[in-house]
This record gives C-alpha cells, structure tokens and sequence, in this order.
C-alpha cells in the first residue's frame, strides 16, 4: 500500500511542474512589469530627447541671430577703432609752419616751370625737325 504520494495526491514530478508554472508566471509577470517600465521609460527619455533637440535648435538660431550681432559691432567697433587710432596719429604729425609751406610751394612751382620750359623747347625742335623732313617729299 505503499504508493510514492505526496500529501497532495500527487506524484512529485506533477508538483515540481507545479512550482515551475508558478515560477514562470512570476517571472513572466514581471518581464511584463519590466517591460512596462522600459517602455515607461523610453517614452521619458524620447521627450526628454525632443526637449533636448528643441533647445539645441533654438540654441543655433539664437547663436547666427548672436553671430550676426557680434560682427555687425565688430564692423562698427573696426570703423571706430581706425577713425581712433587716425585721430592720434593726427596729433603725433609734426605740421610744417606757414614759412615753411611757402617756400616748398614755390619750390614746387619752380620745378614744374622749368620742366614746362624744357618740354616745350624739345617739342618745338622736333617739330621743326618734322617739317624738314616732310618739306623734301612732294605732296601726293
């Protein structure tokens, strides 16, 4: 009479089975509970990607709209900067007195003359030079 049961009326490979599928549900239920989670969590760091992909895009637009700003001042900043350092090298230039600007005028003016005198000296020659030689050709 001596029968292998268990106190349950069943033999212990049923029972083993038993704890096995109980098991799995456990398990089962909570791959879905983990599941749920990382889909939970991957909706987070999708939104969380999209904020982040937002504000780098207006992080570029506000850094052209901060370029553009900065070299349009620096263009100004160029302008003021040159006309400044022009002012000081102004007021480091040692201005002739008015003696002084008479005479180189006059000694400018000299030297045109004299170059106006030779220039007209050698043109009428050659001139003349042209017209003897032009003289001998009869004209046809």
């Amino acid at each position: 009479m001596s029968k292998n049961k268990s106190k349950n009326n069943k033999p212990k490979s049923e029972v083993a089975e038993v704890k096995s599928e109980s098991e799995v549900s456990e398990i089962s239920n909570q791959n879905e509970v983990s599941e749920v989670e990382s889909l939970e969590t991957e909706k987070k760091n999708a939104s969380e990607n999209k904020k982040v992909d937002e504000k780098k895009s207006e992080d570029k637009k506000n850094n052209v709209k901060d370029k553009k700003k900065a070299k349009k001042e620096k263009g100004q900043n160029k302008i003021a900067k040159k006309t400044k350092e022009t002012f000081s090298e102004l007021k480091k230039v040692s201005w002739p007195t008015f003696g002084q600007v008479v005479k180189k005028t006059g000694v400018v003016l000299a030297v045109v003359i004299i170059f106006t005198v030779v220039l007209f000296g050698i043109d009428y020659l050659l001139g003349l030079l042209f017209d003897l030689l032009t003289s001998g050709i009869p004209p046809g």
